[in-house]
């Protein structure tokens, strides 16, 4: 009964909408996901690798690999699983797996004070049903995120145990940020520690893959293994694989020149950013962007005379090329910024011309 009373909480929690957006490895603790649901179209595979070393004079290296497997869905939606290829969590139990869905309720960058997210799992060698709800708000560099976790007990059919957690993430530049976390059950049986985690986050510049590199003392990165701390540090590193399937499959795949097609010179860029100043001043200006190979957001309804200012978030270059050719921002750096003003009503589809998949639409009324 414990257990089913929150988790029927969390499950109403996942049912309401939620804002566009994204996060990337960068924006989040290793052993947090803040609320993290990718983008929708795109499968993520994330290789965990943990290792530890035992003691003089063997002093053997071992390998503890966590496999992530996840999709990204329609409303803010992404549903996975992790497999641990080796766990002390249930006696006679050496793997573990943990088959999830989570859900982002609201973004703080959609207007949202908090970042709020939920997620719900069944974890195989726990035999029980887990779920976490998380909080995160971003405040210049810094992202702070917090948990409260609802897990079963592996060693108890039918009883409830609670975990809370909480970190952040620096962000030194668009390349590199530090992070870590803390977690711990609230009730600490013998051998159980407080659960932490640093790590040194990496954008691979020209790329959408990110690398961490990490220490920990967490085995299995699933909700039970992240809030059980061991006496033995293990490090390693996280390298994530996001795979955009309309990059393959669908009609944005051969529009635009197709992937690799050199796109036009830049139009204007210092007019342009005039333009957004002005804008700005004026009260006319709209802000977008492109974030983990997409955009942010991908519909804007704005009137017309309004001024549409698009930021690279990614650590590659994108364009915002009008289907009808009436405007073309050419490549835009990662960081950089490009503005057009829409003068007329009517519905403008527009796309990423080295990136067909990504496209948006802005409708002017």
């Amino acid at each position: 009964m414990t257990r089913i009373i929150p988790l029927a909480a969390l499950a109403a929690a996942l049912a309401l909408p939620a804002a566009a957006g994204a996060q990337s490895l960068l924006d989040r603790p290793p052993n947090l996901s803040g609320g993290w649901v990718g983008n929708s179209g795109t499968l993520y595979f994330n290789f965990l690798h943990r290792f530890s070393a035992s003691d003089a004079p063997v002093r053997k290296v071992g390998n503890v690999p966590t496999f992530t497997v996840a999709a990204g869905l329609p409303l803010r939606t992404m549903v996975g699983f992790h497999y641990a290829t080796n766990s002390a969590l249930a006696p006679g139990y050496p793997n573990e797996w943990e088959f999830w869905a989570r859900h982002q309720l609201f973004q703080q960058d959609a207007g949202a004070p908090l970042d709020v997210g939920g997620q719900v799992g069944y974890n195989l060698a726990a035999d029980g049903v887990d779920g976490e709800v998380s909080l995160a708000r971003r405040v210049g560099p810094v992202r702070i995120v917090s948990a409260a976790r609802v897990l079963s007990d592996p060693l108890a059919a039918g009883e409830t145990r609670f975990a809370v957690a909480g970190g952040g993430t620096l962000r030194i530049s668009r390349y590199f940020a530090l992070a870590g976390d803390v977690a711990t059950l609230m009730d600490r049986r013998e051998g159980e520690r407080m659960a932490w985690s640093a790590g040194l986050h990496l954008a691979i510049p020209l790329t959408p893959h990110t690398l961490s590199l990490q220490a920990s003392n967490t085995n299995a990165y699933t909700l039970q293994g992240m809030s059980r701390g061991e006496e033995s540090v293990r490090y390693g590193f996280e390298f994530t694989i996001p795979l955009t399937l309309s990059r393959w499959f669908g009609s944005g795949a051969a529009a635009g020149g197709g992937h690799g097609a050199v796109p036009p010179p830049p139009a204007g860029p210092a007019t342009a950013a005039a333009d957004a100043s002005a804008a700005d001043a004026a009260g006319t200006l709209q802000r977008a962007g492109m974030r983990n190979m997409a955009y942010a957001p991908a519909r804007i309804e704005v009137a017309v005379g309004t001024t549409v200012e698009w930021t690279n978030n990614d650590p590659l270059a994108h364009t915002v090329t009008a289907a009808d050719g009436s405007f073309d921002s050419g490549l835009i750096q990662p960081g950089g910024k490009w503005a057009h003003t829409f003068s007329a009503p009517g519905t403008y589809d527009f796309s990423c011309t080295p990136h067909p998949f990504m496209k948006g639409v802005v409708i002017v009324q």
